[in-house]
């Protein structure tokens, strides 16, 4: 196994040319192991929390909501940024509290991965919520979204048909399916 400095890529310059509310933009120029100079621009990003937020009665909430960047709407897990100093767990708990009106008493951390680690520092913590109860906050200024049911049986349906396209929510129902032994659509 090749050691870290045999594979690292190392700053020359770093170009700032954006910063953002949840995100900035770079981009540097790097040495690569190899001796060559190369450009990366990077997006720094606010790291997140998502919820698989999953109901007594085989299925789970999902949150439909018009996204700008890809100009449609998409059925999405319940998810939103951590705040400065704020816990993940508190994170999850006020996200779903906003978006969903509900609590969990039982949070469980699936785990953590890059949102996408090719150009983006964006680093998503993933949990199931299950045993809910009404709690709610009020909906950020700025989200529009509605709460959608999907039945576990449906959701091979769905990931077939293209009808879940976002990354965090695509992980989450493939966990989901392989922990209830949901076999995929063919």
């Amino acid at each position: 196994m090749p050691q870290k400095s045999d594979i690292e890529e190392v700053c020359v310059k770093e170009n700032r040319i954006f910063e953002g509310k949840i995100l900035s933009v770079r981009n540097d120029e790097v040495r690569t192991p190899s001796g060559h100079l190369a450009s990366r621009e990077v997006v720094e990003h606010k790291p997140a929390v998502g919820m698989l937020v999953i109901t007594g009665r085989q299925s789970v909430l999902l949150v439909r909501q018009y996204r700008y960047a890809v100009h449609e709407e998409t059925l999405e897990i319940c998810a939103g940024l951590i705040e400065k100093g704020e816990d993940p767990y508190a994170a999850a708990e006020r996200e779903m509290q906003e978006e969903l009106n509900v609590k969990a008493a039982k949070l469980h951390r699936i785990g953590e991965f890059y949102a996408s680690p090719g150009f983006c520092t964006e680093m998503f913590t993933l949990f199931a919520a299950e045993e809910l109860t009404e709690s709610s906050l009020p909906q950020d200024d700025d989200e529009n979204v509605s709460v959608f049911e999907i039945a576990f049986a449906d959701i091979p349906i769905m990931i077939r048909e293209g009808k879940i396209r976002d990354s965090k929510t695509f992980a989450a129902l493939s966990w989901l399916m392989a922990k209830e032994g949901i076999a995929p659509e063919v």
